[in-house]
């Protein structure tokens, strides 16, 4: 099975607060009597379901078109915290997370968020990958932080997906944002494989 876990991308996406909206325009339309359809979009780079690279943050770091795909795809595993606290440290431990994992995606339904202890033992545990289905991997007065510490180890940060619909488990993770340029960000597309899944060819 093939999950989709990116948030669609219209003029009514939620964008971060003081971020610029979603605008999707028509240059031109076969339903109003132009030759072909033709659209443009104007977004901010932290839209949707996005990677942010180190560079978000980390003067000099990589941009994410440096990022190694390799860190973009393979192994994953997806956990549900409950409550609407800080993802600690301790909390982290409590998830009974494989110590060989390196991606790893938080679905958290009731707004949790990543901490700064949390953040800090990610990246002791060897994480190079960390998802969220929030707008922002922190809490705002943490954000920053929680940013630096994960971007500033090399960790590629996945935020606003899509996970409400899947259940806990281990998949094949797939998460390509675009190959922008000398980008802190970019959106991406991305799928969870459960074990045997087959593309049809």
């Amino acid at each position: 099975m093939i999950y989709d876990i990116s948030l669609p991308l219209s003029d009514s996406t939620p964008v971060y607060p003081g971020d610029r909206p979603v605008r999707i325009d028509r240059a031109s339309d076969i339903d109003r009597g132009d030759e072909l359809t033709l659209s443009e979009v104007a977004m901010s780079l932290h839209a949707g379901t996005h990677v942010d690279a180190p560079s978000h943050f980390i003067a000099g770091a990589a941009s994410v078109d440096a990022l190694a795909l390799d860190v973009l795809v393979g192994r994953a595993m997806l956990v549900e915290v409950a409550g609407a606290g800080a993802i600690t440290a301790d909390l982290i431990e409590q998830l009974a997370i494989p110590p060989d994992v390196t991606r790893l995606l938080l679905h958290a339904p009731d707004a949790a968020a990543l901490g700064e202890c949390g953040a800090l033992r990610l990246v002791d545990r060897g994480v190079k990958l960390v998802g969220i289905d929030r707008m922002s991997i922190g809490f705002s007065d943490q954000s920053e932080a929680v940013h630096r510490i994960l971007l500033g180890a090399g960790v590629v940060i996945v935020e606003s997906l899509n996970l409400a619909d899947v259940p806990p488990g281990e998949y094949q993770l797939i998460c390509l944002p675009l190959n922008l340029t000398a980008a802190e960000a970019a959106p991406a597309r991305a799928i969870l494989l459960t074990a045997g899944s087959r593309f049809q060819g």
